[in-house]
C-alpha cells in the first residue's frame, strides 16, 4: 500500500513518479492556456532580434564614432551571454513569442562560434611555435622565457622587449635556441639557423615587427614577429586605434611582398580575427587557433582572459594544433600552434 501512495503503474508495467509528470503536466496546461502567452514579451522579442541583428551586421557598425565598430568585434563572442539572459527573462514572463525570438541569435552566435567551442587539434605537424608579450613591467623575466620554452616550441617570438630584461630572456633562452635576434622590443629565437633578418617598418618611428627566414629540416618558412601598437579607450575620442589600424596596413603589404612561399606570423596584434580593421593581414592568412585550436584561445588579460589579441597566423603551411599556455609573470597569456609544412 505504501508503495502505491507513491508509485503508479504505467501502461507497459513500469513504475513512474505521478508527482513530476503532474508538475510538468500543469505547467505545460498553465502555458497553453494562458491567453497572454504570445501577446507578452514583445519587447523581449524584439531585444532578441536585435541582438542578432547586432551579430549578423557587425561589419556594418561605423567607426567613424569612437572606432564602435572594431570594440564590438574585438568582444563579438561576448554577446552571446545575453541569449540565456534573455531566455530566463522570457520564461519568467511566460512569453513564447521572445523564445521564438531568442532562435535568432543563438543560432547567428552558433553559426559565427559555435566552431571555436569544439575541439579541432590534431596530431602530427613538423613545426612549433609559439608567442609572447612577456610585458615590459615582468618581473621576472628569465622565469617567463624558461615558461614558454618549456612548450617544446622550435621557434619562439616575445614582444615588448626591453634593453635591460633583453640580456636576461638570452641567458634563459641561449641552450634550447642557438639563434636569435632582437630587432627593437620583438625579438626571435630559433632553433633552426636564421637569415635574411630584418626589422619591418610599421609607420611607428621605432621597431616593433621583424623577419626572418628559418631554415627547418623541412624547408625555409618566413617568421614575421608584431606587436602593433595598442588601442586605447578615452572618455573623449572613444576606442581608438588610428595608429594600430595604420601598422596593420603596413606590416600587411609587407607580408603580402614576401617572397618566402611559408610564412608564419606572430605577435601580439591587438585585435582579434573579428576585428575588420586588421583584414590587410587577416585576408591573407588563417589563424591557427580559429583552423585548429580548442576552443576559443583567449589570452588577454591574463587575469581573466577576454579577448584573443596574442595571434599566430599562417600562409602556404596547414595548421595541426593551436592552444594557450600557462599564466607567466605577464598580463598576457602566451600561445602556441603547432603546423605542417
Amino acid at each position: 500500500m505504501r508503495q502505491q501512495a507513491y508509485m503508479a503503474e504505467t501502461e507497459n508495467g513500469s513504475a513512474e513518479d505521478p508527482r513530476s509528470g503532474s508538475r510538468f503536466r500543469a505547467l505545460r496546461d498553465r502555458w497553453r492556456d494562458d491567453p497572454g502567452i504570445w501577446r507578452r514579451g514583445i519587447v523581449l522579442a524584439g531585444l532578441a532580434v536585435l541582438l542578432g541583428l547586432l551579430m549578423i551586421l557587425h561589419a556594418q557598425i561605423p567607426n567613424k564614432i569612437g572606432n564602435l565598430g572594431s570594440l564590438t568585434e574585438t568582444f563579438l563572442p561576448w554577446l552571446g551571454l545575453f541569449v540565456p539572459v534573455l531566455l530566463v527573462l522570457a520564461l519568467v514572463r511566460r512569453s513564447a513569442t521572445a523564445l521564438i525570438a531568442l532562435l535568432v541569435p543563438a543560432i547567428v552566435w552558433l553559426n559565427l562560434f559555435g566552431g571555436l567551442v569544439t575541439d579541432k587539434s590534431g596530431d602530427g605537424g613538423s613545426l612549433t611555435v609559439a608567442t609572447h608579450n612577456v610585458n615590459a613591467e615582468n618581473t621576472d623575466p628569465e622565469g617567463t622565457a624558461r615558461q614558454v620554452a618549456a612548450s617544446g616550441a622550435d621557434v619562439v617570438a616575445l614582444e615588448e622587449l626591453t634593453a635591460d630584461a633583453v640580456p636576461a630572456y638570452e641567458k634563459a633562452l641561449a641552450t634550447q635556441y642557438p639563434h636569435h635576434s632582437v630587432q627593437g622590443t620583438v625579438g626571435l629565437w630559433s632553433k633552426y639557423p636564421m637569415s635574411d633578418t630584418r626589422p619591418v617598418d610599421i609607420q611607428l618611428g621605432w621597431v616593433r615587427a621583424m623577419r626572418s627566414t628559418v631554415a627547418t629540416p623541412a624547408g625555409d618558412v618566413a617568421v614575421f614577429v608584431a606587436h602593433l601598437p595598442s588601442v586605447r579607450v578615452k572618455m573623449n575620442a572613444g576606442f581608438t586605434a588610428s595608429q594600430r589600424d595604420t601598422s596593420a596596413d603596413a606590416l600587411g603589404e609587407a607580408i603580402a611582398r614576401d617572397r618566402v612561399g611559408r610564412t608564419v606570423l606572430l605577435g601580439d596584434l591587438n585585435g582579434t580575427m573579428n576585428d575588420r580593421s586588421l583584414n590587410a593581414v587577416s585576408s591573407q592568412m588563417r589563424s591557427t587557433q580559429g583552423a585548429a585550436g580548442d576552443g576559443f584561445g583567449f589570452s588577454w588579460p591574463a587575469s581573466f582572459p577576454m579577448a584573443r589579441i596574442d595571434q599566430i597566423l599562417v600562409k602556404g603551411v596547414e595548421p595541426v594544433s593551436s592552444w594557450t599556455l600557462p599564466r607567466t609573470a605577464s598580463d598576457h597569456l602566451p600561445i602556441a600552434a603547432r603546423v605542417k609544412l
